[in-house]
């Protein structure tokens, strides 16, 4: 038996992520397209999840975690019902997969980040969590609120996405400001009211014809179109509150970051609000309900991508007077 000596044994102990670490280094473009996997396939997970529930395939697998009592994986017997809902039982092992890739290239970039690395975390264990609630989404039959909060879990796993994928393009200086205080107040307000919309339209879903199953399903006993009436009002506040950003920001001549991203939200918002409408006065079709589920999406992340747009953090040692001190001295006249 060869004899080990204490290095060896210290590399041997070693965690896999720091095995890997030690002997990769990637590039930041990487360690940023690796970011940017993980939220778009949290993004892809929400959709097909939405086509899952538009298809009636909630219960194409009538447990959880095995597809049946007798068998993991869909069976002939089940048809398009069941691979429907086993396919997208399957896409949260990609999802996992992009995860953990952000995770690894996030431990192994030189020097270590570890709030990036922390931010992958939070995305593992979010993705964990939703993967069970998922299940007892199944286990008791689809209930409305159940799929309410599993749909609200992946907006913040949504969320924790883009916050990664946008510091993996940062340093890790202390923020700083590109915009005043009643403009960072104004954002807050938007970021409200966007989270509130995407609230409400989950209660409409679970009061809404598309339950998920062709089976009796419960529903939220309200009427569905009153709350989506709500759900109207407060896209109508949000595209305000975005129009008034925007018009904010150019009266005070704020960098051009801010100002991109605040005109790609209300871009977004203008297709999104289309969307809504056509989806409601025919009556849902699937395909409409599908498109405004992922434009729910980009919405979300627009707002957060405003938000975000609004500090600057360069790298450590850099002091570049760029856009905050251009806004510092505006901030001050």
């Amino acid at each position: 038996m060869p004899k080990l000596n204490p290095a060896d044994v210290q590399a041997a102990l070693r965690n896999p992520l720091a095995f890997i670490a030690a002997r990769w280094t990637p590039a930041p473009r990487t360690v940023q397209r690796a970011a940017l996997a993980a939220l778009v396939m949290a993004v892809v997970i929400v959709v097909t999840g939405g086509a899952v529930r538009l298809t009636g395939s909630g219960l194409g697998c009538p447990t959880w975690p095995t597809c049946t009592d007798d068998s993991l994986t869909t069976t002939r017997e089940m048809g398009f019902h069941g691979v429907i809902e086993f396919g997208n039982r399957m896409l949260t092992y990609v999802l996992c997969a992009a995860v953990g890739w952000a995770i690894v290239a996030a431990r192994s970039q030189k020097p270590w980040r570890r709030g990036l690395t922390r931010l992958g975390w939070a995305q593992f264990w979010v993705v964990m969590g939703n993967a069970v609630l998922g299940g007892i989404v199944v286990l008791v039959g689809l209930n409305p609120y159940t799929v309410a909060a599993h749909f609200l879990l992946s907006s913040a796993l949504i969320a924790v996405a883009t916050v990664m994928w946008q510091r993996t393009r940062e340093g890790d200086e202390s923020p700083r400001p590109l915009v005043g205080k009643a403009v960072q107040q104004l954002v807050w307000f938007l970021v409200a009211a966007s989270a509130l919309l995407i609230a409400v339209g989950t209660v409409v879903t679970g009061a809404g014809p598309h339950a998920g199953d062709s089976s009796q399903v419960d529903r939220i006993p309200i009427d569905w179109e009153n709350v989506a009436k709500l759900h109207a009002v407060l896209a109508w506040i949000v595209v305000t509150l975005t129009f008034a950003l925007w018009f904010v920001l150019k009266a005070v001549d704020a960098p051009r970051g801010p100002l991109a991203r605040t005109r790609e939200l209300f871009l977004v918002l203008l297709a999104q609000g289309v969307i809504g409408y056509m989806q409601y006065f025919t009556h849902l079709p699937e395909v409409l309900v599908g498109l405004h589920m992922f434009g729910s999406c980009l919405v979300w992340i627009g707002t957060l991508r405003v938000l975000l747009s609004l500090r600057e953090r360069p790298q450590a040692g850099l002091d570049l007077p760029g856009p905050a001190a251009e806004a510092t001295v505006r901030t001050s006249a």
